[in-house]
């Protein structure tokens, strides 16, 4: 069973959010993507989360793309500071094709910072811990089979149940999104995970932080 300790993704994360905000308040120029991503960042690990929710509320016919008024509702919604004309260069640089859309998969994936496969390795191998049934996304049914309450100090209080707890292990991945759905992807849980690598120079720390977290 897993016991979830999380004291030093809080840490991780904390050090993510005062970088990206000093860096945007350097006074740098900085290309349209980067400033995105620095933006994401500044709201900690759940910031290209939100992003990703936003775009995939507004993907109605689940085509994975997203016109430009789409995209600029999305960022706008999001309350990200940019004006028109950044945001119309960001989605141009990506509308490669010039067909009036943006493959949404391919925006966040270069979004989310660069991982090198051992990191994405341990990744997997926390993701697969949780996801019990193998079906590709995580819930609080997964989590009953892989995650143990018993000696969390509000269970045995009684001041929450199992089922509050899980869910707020969830909501980990959701904090900030709009339409939280109590189900985490693996796609989200790549993008929540990357946004922590950010603020992790050292692979074997990275490899060593999730494997205490999640005790493999």
């Amino acid at each position: 069973m897993v016991k979830m300790q999380r004291e030093d993704m809080f840490s991780k994360e904390a050090a993510l959010k005062n970088q990206a905000k000093r860096e945007l308040a350097n006074g740098l120029e900085k290309a349209s993507l980067d400033k995105l991503r620095l933006q994401c960042f500044s709201r900690g690990a759940t910031g290209i989360l939100g992003l990703a929710r936003a775009f995939r509320v507004m993907d109605d016919d689940g085509s994975k793309t997203l016109s430009l008024e789409e995209f600029k509702k999305g960022v706008n919604d999001m309350g990200f500071e940019f004006n028109e004309s950044d945001i119309e260069e960001l989605f141009k640089s990506f509308d490669t094709d010039e067909n009036g859309s943006i493959n949404m998969t391919e925006f966040l994936m270069k979004l989310r910072p660069p991982m090198g496969t051992c990191r994405l390795n341990i990744i997997d191998k926390c993701f697969d811990k949780l996801d019990t049934n193998s079906d590709g996304q995580i819930t609080i049914e997964d989590l009953k089979h892989a995650y143990s309450v018993q000696d969390h100090p509000k269970y045995l209080s009684g001041e929450l149940s199992e089922d509050e707890i899980m869910t707020a292990f969830l909501k980990n991945f959701e904090a900030g999104a709009p339409n939280p759905d109590g189900i985490v992807t693996k796609a989200e849980f790549i993008n929540y995970y990357a946004s922590i690598s950010a603020s992790i120079d050292n692979d074997a720390y990275f490899d060593l932080v999730l494997r205490r977290a999640y005790k493999l």
